[in-house]
């Protein structure tokens, strides 16, 4: 009898230390592995909205436009006239990284598709994907309609660029060129800008017209876009 007592007891001590030993010693994990989640394209978030800055006087509604007030340090510089052919050569092209080497490094670009609707500013590094992103924005209400306008950089605003660099457009420094308003032009920077203008056609009475105005300034002294606006005839 003392045996089978002495036995019970032997086992429960040795089933304690067990517990014991298993409580003091925490198991023993693998470290946690990091996930990564590649986005693809359509779902990339580029470019973010801001306010535009007022700022400039406007101009007339008879089509001669409003010259910057300051003196001007980019309308005799042949570098600001190589960055608007290179503008036009990453558009005509889909030419992201060529694009990108263009935005001012200090602030990004401001691009507007009217002139008084939604501002998306995209840094450099977005400018790299705005020929593939399907990012889609609102860029405001259509005058005269009052529809939405929606879609990405690449299905909206590249379009009106072709069209407008594929047709006999001139350059207007620090001016606002229109072919008549029924709005005050304005641009709402204190930085200098060049039009980008085409005046219409006579079978349209010149109503066609349109302009995009490309805000240009000076980082380490090379020149690059801080602004793109589009200007046209409203109802």
């Amino acid at each position: 009898m003392n045996t089978k007592r002495l036995l019970v007891v032997l086992i429960s001590l040795i089933l304690l230390a067990a517990v014991i030993t298993a409580c003091g010693s925490p198991a023993t994990q693998a470290p946690a592995t990091p996930t990564f989640i590649a986005l693809p394209t359509s779902t990339l978030l580029i470019g973010t909205q801001s306010p535009l800055t007022p700022g400039a006087t406007p101009s007339l509604p008879d089509g001669s436009g409003t010259p910057a007030a300051n003196p001007s340090t980019i309308c005799n510089d042949p570098q600001v006239t190589a960055l608007i052919d290179s503008f036009k050569s990453a558009i005509l092209t889909s030419d992201g990284p060529l694009l990108s080497s263009l935005v001012s490094p200090s602030r990004g670009m401001d691009v507007a598709y009217f002139r008084d609707g939604t501002v998306i500013t995209y840094q450099p590094e977005h400018a790299k994907f705005l020929f593939e992103t399907t990012f889609v924005v609102d860029w405001g209400m259509e005058p005269g309609s009052g529809e939405l306008k929606s879609g990405s950089f690449h299905d909206v605003i590249v379009p009106e660029l072709v069209s407008i660099f594929n047709q006999p457009y001139t350059l207007h420094c620090n001016e606002l060129k229109h072919g008549g308003a029924t709005y005050e032009m304005i641009w709402e920077y204190d930085g200098e800008f060049y039009s980008i203008h085409f005046p219409g056609t006579q079978a349209n009475g010149n109503l066609d017209w349109h302009t995009w105005v490309m805000g240009i300034e000076y980082v380490s002294g090379k020149p690059y876009v801080y602004a793109l606006i589009q200007f046209f005839w409203e109802p």
